[in-house]
């Protein structure tokens, strides 16, 4: 059977051991995570054109972690000094492809910085810098009974490895609140009316995926969403 081609927008690294100069990366168990659940991801280079014709040909996109986005993109004209590898290039791809694949419909999974440019690209809001930050930090998160997050995990509750110092501030547009964490962060989000496949959450499934099942499952329905 023919892997459902899945987009991934690659991050820029100013830095990379394998390699000696400037790169355009993506995690590995992220890329894994993917091919597990039996598509076949391909990174993507962000670049100032139409993102709507360069997506035509994938089945599915996935926006990953990175770094912070400009907080000018969602109208503040400060920055706290926590922001960090702000890269406007980056945003501008990034916040294009979430627009075109929330209003094409096309199959998307979001996370953590994935999630908030989703958020963003529909007229939300961050927090820049929380006061307890979720950086290398393994913390439960309650999902919302009957939504899309839920009906792929399978699980009401889990156990989220995060790391971001930014949340949800103003939700975007059209969104809802999906999974929430104890202190009341923001976890999961999707789109209220039920609109095509779309969910983003907030921590890194990637990391746990290769044994947590539950982490996985999110993988696998995005997988087979792509493929439908």
């Amino acid at each position: 059977m023919t892997r459902p081609l899945i987009a991934v927008p690659a991050r820029f690294s100013a830095t990379t051991s394998a390699l000696r100069f400037a790169a355009e990366v993506n995690a590995r168990s992220l890329i894994e995570a993917v091919w597990r659940a039996g598509g076949e991801p391909a990174s993507i280079h962000p670049a100032d054109t139409g993102a709507a014709d360069r997506l035509a040909r994938f089945d599915g996109v996935l926006l990953p972690g990175g770094g912070d986005l400009a907080p000018y993109r969602y109208g503040v004209g400060d920055t706290h000094a926590s922001v960090y590898d702000v890269d406007d290039l980056q945003d501008t791809f990034d916040l294009e492809v979430a627009r075109h694949a929330v209003e094409s419909g096309l199959p998307l999974l979001a996370i953590c910085r994935g999630l908030q440019a989703v958020n963003v690209a529909l007229g939300g809001t961050l927090e820049q810098d929380m006061d307890t930050g979720h950086r290398h930090l393994v913390h439960p998160v309650r999902i919302r009974a009957g939504s899309r997050l839920e009906q792929a995990t399978g699980a009401e509750k889990l156990d989220a490895s995060c790391y971001h110092h930014q949340r949800v501030d103003r939700l975007g547009t059209g969104l809802a609140v999906t999974a929430t964490a104890a202190d009341g962060t923001v976890e999961g989000v999707e789109l209220a009316d039920g609109r095509g496949w779309f969910t983003a959450v907030q921590w890194h499934p990637e990391d746990t995926a290769h044994e947590d099942p539950v982490q996985q499952r999110l993988f696998d329905a995005f997988v087979r969403a792509a493929a439908a």
